[in-house]
This record gives structure tokens, C-alpha cells and sequence, in this order.
């Protein structure tokens, strides 16, 4: 059995080596027949492949959607953060512009009337342990600000200064009901009491009985002695209205105030007075009138018809 086996294992190595020189011989004289059988082969298994290849396919698209996943939520994280931090660039820009168009009305109005100034910036505002409308402030005692200063902006007066710290101080708003101001018309140099009502609007009491007021007249501060609390010459307001009332001492009015209290964020104290009062130099000037639209109309003359040809009958 022994023999057997050894002697159809010697005939299958030499016909497999009979076979390959065959075939070897074949291939090198041209004739295709390994490429015929790989071809063959291909034709036989590509119906299993395309088969093996749908099956699996979805398995693949699977994993690679979800590699993919990956990569996409990074990009949309990246791309929020990119918006985030651009919106608060926009913010801060027009944070930015804002201040400086505040600065710049601030220095223009200290400028008009000789004001020593320091500017500051609110750091909170509401209401305090001793009054119902003020604002808290970045300097203090560190930039020579002491009590009953005045406290302005571009846009005219704020207030007064009632308590100084070393960084920071209270500011008592104009509108506070325990505000009171001297004030003057502009222009008739008319003189009365101007009282803070809590609210933008606040009212005037003229000192004399035959003083008279109207509507639109622009009140500005008269000046206290050695400029404290009041500098001379900041605009104040102008009168909205003329409360007719029988059988008042003085007359009362109703004033507009020119600053917009609830939307400042930078003002100025006045350190040192003007040396000559500037009268009415800084009165607002009117709002330039809108120019009306100029519009021309052409007219197009009518066309006049051309006479027709009337034929001579002869």
C-alpha cells in the first residue's frame, strides 16, 4: 500500500510538471491560454462579485457616512464658532462707533464753552440708597472729581456729582424728582427753577410773574457761584408745553430734556468753569431741513398728423 501511494504521488508531481512546461511553452510561442483562462475565471465569479458587492455595499456606505458624520459636525462646529465670533466683532464695531461719536460731541460742546473736563464711562445706572435717578461712574477722587460737579455730555447737561470715591462717583440724574437746576431762556435771558419729575421731561417755574415762555424756547444752566454744581451755558431742554392755569403765582412750563438718560455710555465731569460765561454759544442748532425732491416733467408735444395726399381726379 505503501508502494502505491509513493508511485501515484511520483505520477501526479510529474504530469503537474509536464502540465506547467506545456503550458509554459504555449505562452512563450503567443498563444493566450492562461490569458483565456483568467478571463474565463473573471466571467465565472463576476456575477458573485456584483452580488457580494450589493450585499455589502449599504455595510460600507454605513461606516463611511459615519466617518463622514464626524468630519462634517466639526466643520458646522467650526463654522458656529466662526459666526459667534463674528457677531461679536459687529457688536464690539459698533460698540466702538458709537463711543467715539459720544467723545467726539463731548469735546466739540467742552470745547465751544472753555470746560476743563474729564471724560468717564458708566459703569452702572439705576437707582441709589439715596436717589431714584442716577449713574455710577469710573473716576473719581483719582481724577480730581469732588462733590457738586457737573456732569455733561455731548448732547447738554446729566447731572451733578453727590458722592466721590477714589475710582468711581454717584451721579444724581437731571431727571431725579430732587433735582433742581437755575435756568435760563435763551435769548430773553428769562430765569426759573428747572425740577427733575422721574421721567424725560421735567418743569420749569419762571421767578417772575411776568415772565413769559413759549413753545420751543431752549433752556440752558445759569451758572452757579465758582461754577458749583452747575457750570453756566449747558443746554438743558427745550419747552413742549405751556400749562395755561388760573390763578398760578408763575408761570410753569413743561421741558423736554436734550440728553437721552437711559442710552448714555460715556460723559464728562466739568473740573474747572469757563473763565467767561459763553452765553448762548452752545445752543443747539435746528435740524437741517430735509430738501424737497425736485422733479421736472417733460411734456411731449402731440404729434401733429401729416395731411394726407388727396389724388386730382382729372
Amino acid at each position: 500500500m505503501r508502494y502505491g501511494g509513493d508511485n501515484r504521488s511520483r505520477l501526479l508531481l510529474v504530469t503537474l510538471i509536464v502540465t506547467s512546461l506545456f503550458l509554459i511553452t504555449l505562452d512563450l510561442r503567443g498563444v493566450s491560454v492562461v490569458t483565456g483562462l483568467r478571463h474565463g475565471a473573471q466571467s465565472a465569479i463576476a456575477p458573485f462579485q456584483r452580488v457580494t458587492s450589493t450585499a455589502f455595499r449599504p455595510i460600507g456606505n454605513f461606516f463611511s457616512d459615519v466617518a463622514h458624520l464626524g468630519r462634517t459636525r466639526a466643520q458646522l462646529k467650526k463654522l458656529e464658532d466662526d459666526n459667534s465670533l463674528l457677531r461679536k466683532s459687529i457688536i464690539r464695531n459698533k460698540d466702538l462707533v458709537t463711543e467715539v461719536k459720544q467723545l467726539k460731541s463731548i469735546l466739540d460742546l467742552s470745547g465751544t464753552a472753555g470746560y476743563k473736563i474729564v471724560n468717564a464711562r458708566i459703569i452702572s445706572q439705576g437707582t441709589s440708597a439715596s436717589f431714584s435717578q442716577s449713574i455710577t461712574i469710573d473716576v473719581g477722587t483719582n481724577m480730581h472729581v469732588t462733590r457738586d460737579m457737573t456732569v455733561i455730555c455731548g448732547d447738554g447737561l446729566v447731572g451733578v456729582v453727590k458722592e466721590v470715591y477714589s475710582s468711581s462717583a454717584l451721579v444724581m440724574l437731571v431727571s431725579d424728582p430732587g433735582f433742581h437746576v437755575g435756568a435760563r431762556i435763551a435769548g430773553s435771558q428769562e430765569i426759573g427753577i428747572l425740577s427733575g419729575e422721574g421721567t424725560d421731561v421735567g418743569t420749569l417755574q419762571l421767578l417772575e410773574s411776568q415772565s413769559s415762555v413759549k413753545v420751543g424756547d431752549i433752556l440752558l444752566a445759569r451758572g452757579s457761584v465758582n461754577g458749583k454744581p452747575f457750570v453756566p451755558g449747558v443746554p438743558i431742554g427745550v419747552v413742549t408745553s405751556v400749562p395755561n392755569a388760573a390763578g398760578l403765582v408763575s408761570q410753569l412750563a413743561k421741558v423736554r430734556y436734550f440728553v437721552r438718560l437711559h442710552s448714555l455710555g460715556l460723559v464728562a465731569v466739568v473740573l474747572k468753569p469757563p473763565t467767561s460765561d459763553p452765553r448762548d454759544a452752545l445752543v443747539p442748532l435746528p435740524p437741517a431741513p430735509i430738501p424737497t425732491p425736485t422733479v421736472t416733467v417733460y411734456i411731449t408735444p402731440e404729434a401733429t398728423p401729416s395731411p394726407s395726399a388727396t389724388p386730382i381726379k382729372k
